[in-house]
């Protein structure tokens, strides 16, 4: 059984004198009670215990093995506290040993085992400390339902855990707030450890993405020494502790409008030591009293955090702009050349402003050309596509917010992670300054 995720759960198991272990194993062998996922332990005392599947053995069989199976035996009910995996167990994957418990215990409560029952277990699983989240699509039979609440005993004692939930679509309320049911446990509070962050949050009540770690490490990697930023999207911290803990970020202002991701954000900053250095902002950014304070703005909201656009160019410094780190869902099509329109290239550079401040601005032809190579390796064509997209909104943006014009270069586009067939998470980094005023 496997012990990352936690203590297994106690088992309950048969005890009796060693000589007639034999013939109690091969009566609930027999009666399919034997938990053949546990080895058969010796007692301090000298007595023998044989794991059995379920809460408790009925007294019927009790009775039988006392009178007619090993008549004269000794024969009590006790607890494993710390159960030892058996061999075959020990050598299984996890999906195949959940398989082979749930499989047991329900052929041992007179439930005819099917191919339906046995396509509805889950091959996948998210493990937090000592809870696991099931995926959606698992155990949703009706025959399940008759077999709650102790079905989930079995299968957390299956996983090595104590605590079970299972999840459900993400409510589009904009708070993005998960349909995690809790099956087994008191509580959804989790914990994780992030390239030396502590991220603690109700798994119940707030996201946490596994596939974003790359672009933490990222973010924990830019050089934001004295520099304030504005997190648009904060949820629990994943992109605002980085931030502040690694990039060395002076200090920054997380919003967000989830109660319980505020909780959860509130104290993750106190764990980190980091507290002192950020302002929550509880409510809707769009209307966010903050402009011309910061160096930089996150924008981590898929799949479009468009909404945000207005309001992060709002709080760029007036005098020397900043750089947006935009996040976005990008369909794209294998096979179906879509290229940007006038050029197969990334457009670097979005200047609206006059043509003798742009010749002042312009790199040399040997520097861009080997930043075109650079950016445009690996990138998809669509990543182009919508990247130019939103260059020229933003520069649009910036003239009506400021009243000047400003100009804009992308930097570079990352890949977060392959969000669904054809749909990339990509983030975009945009220079943002505004042209000099001409004398």
């Amino acid at each position: 059984m496997e012990r990352g995720g936690g203590k297994p759960a106690a088992i309950v198991a048969v005890l009796t004198e060693p000589r007639f272990t034999q013939r109690y194993r091969e009566y609930l062998q027999k009666e399919k009670l034997l938990d053949r996922q546990h080895r058969v332990e010796k007692m301090p005392d000298g007595s023998v215990a044989l794991p059995v599947l379920g809460k408790t053995l009925p007294e019927q069989h009790l009775q039988e093995l006392r009178n007619r199976v090993a008549p004269g035996s000794t024969c009590t009910v006790t607890q494993l506290l710390d159960p030892v995996p058996s061999k075959k167990a020990q050598s299984c994957s996890p999906a195949r040993r959940l398989g082979l418990e749930v499989r047991r215990w329900v052929e041992a409560r007179g439930v005819t085992w099917s191919a339906e029952l046995e396509a509805d277990l889950p091959r996948s699983w998210q493990r937090h400390g000592n809870l696991l989240l099931l995926s959606e699509d698992s155990f949703q039979a009706k025959q399940w339902e008759n077999l709650e609440p102790e079905l989930w005993e079995i299968v957390a004692s299956a996983l090595g855990v104590q605590r079970l939930a299972k999840q459900g679509r993400i409510s589009p309320d904009g708070a993005r707030t998960p349909a995690v049911t809790l099956l087994l446990g008191d509580d959804g509070w989790v914990e994780h450890v992030d390239n030396g962050i502590r991220y603690k949050f109700d798994i119940t009540q707030c996201m946490f993405s596994f596939g974003n770690i790359t672009e933490k490490l990222r973010v924990a990697s830019l050089p934001c020494a004295g520099q304030v930023l504005v997190d648009l999207f904060a949820g629990i911290g994943y992109f605002t502790l980085p931030f502040l803990v690694h990039a060395g970020a002076a200090f920054v202002h997380a919003c967000e409008w989830n109660p319980h991701a505020v909780v959860a954000l509130r104290n993750n900053l106190e764990i980190n030591g980091v507290a002192d250095r950020c302002q929550i902002h509880f409510g809707d950014n769009r209307k966010l009293k903050l402009s011309n304070i910061a160096d930089r703005v996150n924008l981590g909201l898929i799949p479009s955090s468009e909404e945000g656009w207005p309001i992060a160019c709002q709080v760029l410094r007036k005098d020397a702009g900043g750089i947006l780190h935009i996040h976005q869902n990008v369909e794209s099509f294998p096979g179906r050349k879509l290229q940007p329109s006038g050029s197969s290239e990334i457009k670097e550079e979005h200047w609206p402003c006059p043509q003798h401040i742009i010749t002042n601005h312009l790199e040399n032809e040997a520097t861009r050309d080997s930043r075109r190579k650079v950016l445009s390796a690996a990138i998809k064509p669509e990543w182009h596509r919508w990247a130019e997209s939103a260059e020229s909104r933003i520069v649009t943006l910036l003239q009506q917010v400021h009243g000047k014009p400003w100009k804009t270069k992308i930097l570079h586009i990352q890949q977060v992670k392959s969000y669904a067939p054809h749909v990339d998470h990509i983030v975009l980094d945009l220079e943002c300054r505004p042209c000099p005023l001409v004398g």
